[in-house]
C-alpha cells in the first residue's frame, strides 16, 4: 500500500476529502509526514489534517452515539455473530496519523488510513495499524470475506503471521440511512507494495537493505555467497522473494483457498520479519462449493482451475520481477497477448528477444538471469504460464525447481529439465561466434544428445508439433562465409525461416516453405551502411511424413566399406553414457544402431527469387546473387528434397537431417506475426 500526506477526492461518507490525487498503484510516495514553511504552508497543513481525519472523526462521533444505544440493530447482531472470531474495535481506540490513500490498486471505493492503537487495554497498544474504510457494497463484501477466511488460516499461526496480511478486526458504524460504514483493521507491513518497489530506480540496493540480506538469509535459498555482480544479486533477491511468495500461496492452497488476486499491488514486503505478505484475502475462493472435500469430478476440476489461476498470476509476478521492461503497460500487453492467443509459453525467449532487442533501458539483465543454469528460468516461467491448466506447475514443485535453488542445494533434475537444458545450451552457443572447431564439436554433441532423448518419436506427434514457423539457428554441415573470399557480389544473409503447413488433418501431407532474406552490397568495397539492396528467396515443396529410423553407419578404413553400427564419434558418446551421471536417464542400456525418426519424402520443388531495383534488371547479376546464396546457406534449405528425416521435435526446437547426414537446428519463431 502507499500513503500520502494529503487527502484525495471524496467518496461516499467522507465529504471533506477535497484534494485530488492520482492513482497510487503507479506512483511511489514516501510515507513521511509533510513539512511546510510560511503562512501558505500553515493553511495547507490545516486543510490537510482536516481532510485526512474529518471523515474518521465523524465516524468516531457516530461510534460514541452507537455505544449509548441500548438495543443494537438486528443487522449489527447478525454481523457480530458472523465475525465473532475477530475483535470489534471503536474509533476511539485509534490515533489517526496524517497518511491516507484512495483508489489503491484501481479501487476508488476504499480509503486507507494509517493509525496508532492508543487503547492501553488492547494487545495492539502502541502498534501501527491500517484502517481500510470500505464504502461500496462490493468493498464491504471483500472486507467481510477477508475476516471469514481467518477461521481456516489461523490454525497454523506461524505461517499465517509470516505470509498473510494480518487482519485484527473491524469497525462497524451503523447509520440511519443506507450509508453504513465498515472499516477493516489490518496490520501495517510497510507502506509499499512490490510494484512500488520495482518502480524505484534504486530498487535493488534499497530492497536489499530493507530485507537486511546477510549470509544466513542467502543460505536459505541455497546461495553460497553474498554480493557480486548486479545480475547475481538480482537473481538471489528474486529467489528469496519467489520462494516466500510460493510458500505463502501454498499455505492458502493447503487450506482449500485460492487467492484469485495475486498482483504486484497486492503483494507487500514486511521489513520487520522480512517476509512477503500475500495481501488482503477479500476475494479468496473456496476449492469446494459446498464445503465438503469429496473427490467428485466437479470439485476436482474446480480445485485444479483455481490453483492453475493462482500459479498463472505468480508467473506474471515473476516475469515482471525478472524483466522490468514488462512494467511498461504496452510491453506487457504484447506479452500477455502472446499467451492469450494460445502460443506455447516455452517460446517466450524468442518473443522477448524480438520485442526488446537492444533498445531496452534496463540492458539485458533479465535475459541473463533467465538464461542462467541452462535456461532454467525460462523453463519455470513456461510451466507457470502453461496454456493448459493441467500442465501448470504446483507450488511445491516450483520450490524444488533448479531456478529457485542455489548452487549449495543438490537438485535431481527430471528428464524434461535435462532436455530443456540441452536445447537451451545449444541455442546459446549458436548466438555466439561459431566458426571455431570446439564450439562446432560441442554443438554437434548436444544435438546428438537431444536426438537420443527425443520425447516425440511417433509420426502422430510430429504431425501435431511440426506445423508452424521455424527459424534456422545452426547447421552441422560445411560453413562458407565471407571472411576469406572475394565473391563477385557481397551478399549478407539475414534470417532463414522454414514454414511447415499441414495440408489436411486426415492425411500426413505437409508443405515446406523456406524463406531466406538477404541484402546485396553494390560495389567492390564494403560500404559503411550495410543495408544494401534487399532480396528474398523462397523455396516450396510438399512432403509426406511416415515412420522411419535413422541408421548409424560406420566406415571401415581397411576395407573401405560401410556397415551398420555406431561410428567412432557415436562410440565415444556411448562410452560417456555408461557413466553414473547419464546411466540413470538414458532410456536404453546399450547404444542402439538406429533411432526412431520421422521419414520425409519430398515432391516437386518451386524456387522464386525477388530482387529490388536495379538488381532485377540484369540476369547475370541475379545468377551471381543466386550462386552466392547457394554457397552460404545450407544446401538442404535451398534444395528441400535433401531433407530426409526429422530426429527431434518439441514445442520450441526442431532438428532435421539431410541426405549427407548434416543436422539443421531450428527454433520456433513468431517473427512477422501480430501479437
Amino acid at each position: 500500500m502507499a500513503f500520502c500526506g494529503t487527502a484525495p477526492n471524496p467518496v461516499s461518507g467522507s465529504s471533506s476529502l477535497a484534494y485530488s490525487l492520482q492513482n497510487l498503484s503507479t506512483k511511489l510516495i514516501l510515507p513521511v509526514p509533510l513539512h511546510f514553511t510560511g503562512q501558505f504552508s500553515n493553511l495547507v497543513r490545516k486543510k490537510s489534517r482536516g481532510a485526512c481525519c474529518s471523515s474518521l472523526r465523524s465516524a468516531a462521533s457516530a461510534s460514541s452515539m452507537e455505544s449509548q444505544e441500548d438495543a443494537p440493530s438486528t443487522f449489527s447482531v447478525c454481523l457480530e455473530e458472523e465475525l465473532d472470531h475477530v475483535i470489534r474495535f471503536k474509533m476511539s481506540d485509534f490515533r489517526i496519523l496524517d497518511s491516507v490513500s484512495i483508489g489503491l490498486g484501481g479501487r476508488s471505493d476504499e480509503i486507507v488510513f494509517e493509525c496508532m492503537v492508543k487503547n492501553s487495554c488492547s494487545s495492539l497498544y502502541g502498534k501501527r495499524v491500517v484502517l481500510r474504510k470500505l464504502s461500496s457494497a462490493q468493498a464491504k463484501r471483500r472486507g467481510k470475506r477477508a475476516i471469514e477466511v481467518l477461521k481456516k488460516l489461523v490454525r497454523r499461526k506461524l505461517l499465517y503471521h509470516s505470509y498473510s496480511m494480518q487482519v485484527h478486526g473491524y469497525i462497524y458504524l451503523p447509520a440511519s440511512d443506507d450509508s453504513d460504514s465498515f472499516i477493516l483493521v489490518h496490520g501495517y507491513h510497510g507502506s509499499f507494495s512490490l510494484r512500488h518497489w520495482l518502480e524505484r530506480s534504486d530498487w535493488l540496493p534499497t530492497l536489499e537493505a530493507t530485507l537486511a540480506l546477510d549470509e544466513e538469509s542467502v543460505r536459505k535459498v541455497g546461495e553460497d555467497r553474498t554480493g557480486g555482480p548486479a545480475v547475481s544479486r538480482q537473481l538471489t533477491l528474486i529467489r528469496i522473494l519467489m520462494r516466500d511468495l510460493l510458500i505463502g500461496v501454498n499455505y492458502l492452497h493447503s487450506h482449500g483457498l485460492a487467492h484469485t488476486e495475486l498482483t504486484l499491488e497486492n503483494v507487500h514486503i514486511s521489513p520487520v520479519d522480512r517476509h512477503i505478505k500475500v495481501g488482503i484475502l477479500g476475494n479468496a475462493a473456496d476449492f469446494y462449493k459446498d464445503g465438503s472435500k469429496d473427490s467428485s469430478l466437479d470439485n476436482l476440476d474446480r480445485r485444479e482451475m483455481m490453483i492453475a489461476f493462482d500459479m498463472r498470476c505468480v508467473g506474471f509476478i515473476m516475469a515482471k520481477m525478472v524483466m522490468r521492461e514488462l512494467m511498461d503497460p504496452l510491453v506487457f500487453a504484447k506479452f500477455k497477448s502472446f499467451l492469450i492467443k494460445g502460443y506455447d509459453p516455452s517460446c517466450l525467449r524468442e518473443l522477448m528477444l524480438e520485442i526488446l532487442g537492444r533498445s531496452s533501458p534496463y540492458g539485458n539483465t533479465g535475459l541473463q538471469i533467465l538464461d542462467r543454469n541452462w535456461g532454467a528460468g525460462w523453463h519455470l516461467l513456461s510451466l507457470l504460464l502453461a496454456t493448459k491448466p493441467s500442465q501448470r506447475i504446483s507450488c511445491l514443485d516450483a520450490l524444488r525447481h533448479p531456478f529457485l535453488c542455489g548452487p549449495r542445494w543438490r537438485v535431481v533434475s527430471s528428464m524434461d529439465i535435462i532436455r530443456w537444458g540441452l536445447g537451451s545450451t545449444a541455442v546459446r552457443i549458436t548466438e555466439e561466434y561459431i566458426y571455431r572447431k570446439p564450439q562446432r564439436s560441442r554443438l554437434a554433441h548436444l544435438i546428438d544428445l537431444m536426438e537420443m532423448l527425443n520425447p516425440h518419436p511417433k509420426p502422430k506427434n510430429w504431425l501435431d508439433l511440426l506445423p508452424g514457423k521455424w527459424r534456422l539457428l545452426y547447421c552441422t554441415g560445411k560453413h562458407i562465409g565471407l571472411t576469406l573470399r572475394q565473391p563477385p557480389l557481397r551478399v549478407l544473409v539475414g534470417d532463414v525461416h522454414l514454414t511447415v503447413t499441414r495440408e489436411s488433418k486426415l492425411k500426413a501431407n505437409l508443405s515446406f516453405d523456406s524463406d531466406i532474406g538477404f541484402s546485396v552490397m553494390i560495389g567492390q568495397d564494403w560500404p559503411l551502411d550495410k543495408a544494401g539492396k534487399s532480396g528474398r528467396l523462397r523455396v516450396n515443396s510438399s512432403f509426406t511424413l511416415r515412420a522411419g529410423r535413422r541408421l548409424y553407419l560406420n566406415h571401415d578404413k581397411t576395407t573401405e566399406k560401410f556397415f551398420f553400427g555406431p561410428s567412432s564419434n557415436v562410440e565415444a558418446l556411448a562410452q560417456k553414457f555408461k557413466g553414473k551421471k547419464w546411466s540413470k536417464i538414458i532410456p536404453f542400456k546399450e547404444f542402439p544402431s538406429s533411432l526412431p525418426a520421422a521419414k520425409l519424402a519430398s515432391g516437386d520443388i518451386d524456387v522464386t527469387m525477388n530482387l529490388d531495383d536495379p538488381l532485377d534488371q540484369n540476369i547475370d547479376t541475379a545468377k551471381s546473387v543466386l550462386q552466392e546464396l547457394r554457397t552460404q546457406i545450407p544446401p538442404e534449405v535451398f534444395d528441400l528434397s535433401k531433407l530426409v528425416c526429422g530426429t527431434y521435435v518439441d514445442s520450441r526446437l526442431l532438428v532435421l537431417r539431410g541426405v549427407n547426414g548434416s543436422a539443421l537446428l531450428f527454433t520456433r519463431s513468431f517473427c512477422g506475426q501480430k501479437q
